[in-house]
């Protein structure tokens, strides 16, 4: 009889603790110490099967639509999050009432933080200007597209690979008098759904195409900062038609436009892996000659231009991250938008492309920053150079030493030289 208690004991106390941890699921929000200011933290946090996975976000960030993944371990009311790019974790217990969890957070020091459910009520909410609607660009996948509103030229801002359209709130309010401006948050990251498939460039620039479709935006100028570039190289090589320009913000790099010439190690890698793989094909009549004098031709030149190319830039910029140092591993829409890259060429409608060269790096080192500076004159001067010349209807810009983030860090040069091309346009 004792036994048969301490088994109903045993399997209540199970369960209690299950029942718990089920409770932990939703959206959590904190206040921390970031240096000198207070920065506030929002954790969603979701049973997927048996394992819990958890996104950071922040209302404070300059992107506040971004969410970063972190790692997270539940056992009973014990919680422990892991926050890879911050080098940060949490530690800390859920109440009885399922309403806040108390620990410690570690980053630099630990110190307490005490997280709480947010509710629709309490959540912290953003205060930019727009409105938020989700489109359906196909087999389930629905893109969040921010609307800042105003008159006349549609607009459509497209981010760079890990931000989303919120990155631009700022910037947009900036181009609405004379502009209807809207921003597209690519599939796989922030609010917009994260499908295991479909991140190949020409699938993205489809995904622009389906929004222009669904909120019916005839003839817009795509504007893409860094590898949102790609995008608008896949809609204007495939669909000039469709719009009426693109603004490359420090964009135009080789996802943008290939220069044969040049080559890029990342682009020439996944072709060679694809043209290696065709190699490999068992099946059916397949004449191996015109494949294999590719390869000896040009695919395998090409990539040892690559690799020298490559070795130059890392004996010029010093010793790369080493096994002892903090890693952060990169997240699998990231991986996937990567490895979808493709190669683009001519295109045939009017184009402004601004380049930061050389950039402005966050080094006080004279010596360092003279060596960035020559080595980006060389691979990303160069490139410039080789965008203008094959592209008839483009003027290209050069900001020199302003930030990645050149709508931010150069916002009144951007602004003139984006005003200017499009009043100039039909």
């Amino acid at each position: 009889m004792a036994i048969k208690i301490l088994c109903w004991v045993t399997l209540l106390a199970s369960f209690l603790a299950g029942a718990r941890a089920q409770d932990i699921a939703g959206n959590w929000q904190a206040t921390i110490k970031a240096g000198q200011q207070d920065l506030r933290l929002t954790f969603r946090i979701e049973r997927d099967g048996p394992e819990w996975t958890c996104r950071m976000s922040s209302i404070d960030r300059p992107d506040p639509g971004a969410r970063t993944p972190a790692s997270i371990a539940v056992e009973g009311t014990s919680v422990k999050i892991v926050i890879p790019p911050l080098r940060a974790y949490f530690e800390g217990k859920l109440s009885p009432d399922g309403t806040s969890i108390l620990g410690t957070w570690t980053q630099t020091s630990p110190f307490n933080v005490e997280f709480t459910r947010a509710t629709p009520e309490t959540a912290w909410k953003e205060t930019a200007p727009h409105s938020i609607q989700f489109v359906d660009v196909g087999n389930g996948v629905k893109l969040e597209v921010l609307d800042w509103g105003g008159t006349g030229r549609p607009v459509v801002l497209v981010p760079g690979l890990g931000n989303t359209a919120h990155i631009f709130d700022r910037f947009a309010l900036k181009l609405i008098a004379q502009n209807h401006v809207y921003g597209i948050t690519r599939r796989g990251f922030g609010a917009s759904t994260a499908p295991a498939t479909g991140y190949a460039a020409d699938r993205l620039g489809d995904d622009v195409l389906a929004v222009m479709d669904a909120l019916k935006i005839e003839k817009p100028v795509l504007v893409g900062h860094s590898l949102g570039g790609e995008e608008l190289s896949s809609v204007g090589t495939r669909h000039a038609e469709r719009v009426a320009g693109l603004v490359y913000l420090d964009a135009g790099y080789s996802y943008a436009f290939y220069d044969p010439s040049r080559g890029d190690l990342e682009l020439d890698l996944i072709e060679l892996e694809t043209k290696l793989a065709r190699l490999h094909q068992l099946e059916g009549p397949f004449d191996q000659r015109p494949l294999i004098k590719d390869l000896l031709e040009s695919a395998l030149p090409g990539l040892e231009r690559d690799l020298r190319e490559q070795q130059k830039t890392i004996e010029m910029m010093g010793s790369p991250a080493t096994a002892d140092q903090p890693q952060v591993a990169t997240p699998d829409p990231v991986r996937a938008v990567i490895r979808g890259m493709q190669k683009y060429g001519k295109i045939s409608v009017p184009v402004l492309a601004i380049y930061a060269i050389p950039h402005d790096y966050a080094t006080s080192d004279p010596a360092v920053k003279a060596k960035q500076a020559t080595r980006d004159e060389e691979i990303y001067g160069s490139q410039a150079k080789a965008f203008e010349e094959a592209q008839p209807m483009a003027k290209v810009v050069r900001l020199p030493h302003a930030n990645h983030y050149v709508f931010q860090s150069n916002e009144a040069d951007v602004l003139r030289e984006m005003n200017a091309f499009l009043s100039g346009l039909k």
